[in-house]
């Protein structure tokens, strides 16, 4: 007969099991995303750039009380997640966005996070401390949800490109490897510099 211990953590295996099912069936925004930026949200695939409609742009602080504005990221790939402390597939993600933060800051990349948590700093702050996040966290407001499609299901994460345009999102737990893989395509996507000419980007793969 297992012992209480392991029967402990079978019951806690199928609650992390069941949760993480919630959380990626948790599309409950879904139609009014689609609305706003064209994009799918059961398969975020990258949109191809026709497609794509230009991220909101907005200014918050953050932990720092520096002011963050989308738009000075222009010319950077962007991974931009809404989320909370009390989130659970969240707190998942979120060292996965610090590595890609870590392995992807030189290559012209960047990860935001807007929190939405209703107490904002008073929960925020420590929970950056305490988990040593290395990209810029700020507070969101009513008003930039519903800039974002009225963002109602948590995590949901815009990818957007280096022309400021959302290319994909993703809502509820995902792979890493995808998140990975719309980064890569992303980065090495051709860009276009001010005076028109295509500039093909060097980016080594990484493993």
């Amino acid at each position: 007969m297992p012992s209480l211990y392991n029967q402990i953590r079978v019951i806690v295996r199928y609650i992390a099991a069941a949760t993480v099912l919630c959380a990626a069936l948790s599309i409950t925004g879904c139609s009014s995303l689609e609305r706003a930026f064209g994009t799918s949200t059961v398969k975020a695939a990258v949109k191809a750039e026709h497609d794509r409609k230009p991220a909101p742009d907005f200014t918050l602080k953050d932990v720092h009380g520096k002011p963050v504005k989308l738009s000075d990221y222009r010319g950077k790939v962007v991974l931009l997640n809404f989320w909370a402390t009390w989130c659970g597939p969240c707190k998942i993600e979120i060292p996965w966005f610090m590595d890609f933060e870590q392995t992807y800051k030189d290559k012209n990349f960047a990860v935001l996070g807007i929190s939405l948590d209703e107490d904002g700093w008073e929960s925020v702050k420590p929970y950056i401390e305490e988990k040593k996040i290395n990209y810029r966290v700020m507070v969101g407001t009513e008003q930039v949800a519903t800039l974002y499609g009225e963002v109602d299901s948590l995590p949901t994460t815009f990818m957007i490109d280096r022309e400021g345009r959302v290319a994909a999102v993703h809502i509820g737990l995902v792979n890493k490897s995808e998140y990975n893989h719309d980064i890569l395509e992303l980065l090495e996507a051709p860009q276009p510099n001010r005076g028109g000419i295509v500039v093909e980007p060097v980016l080594l793969r990484t493993k």
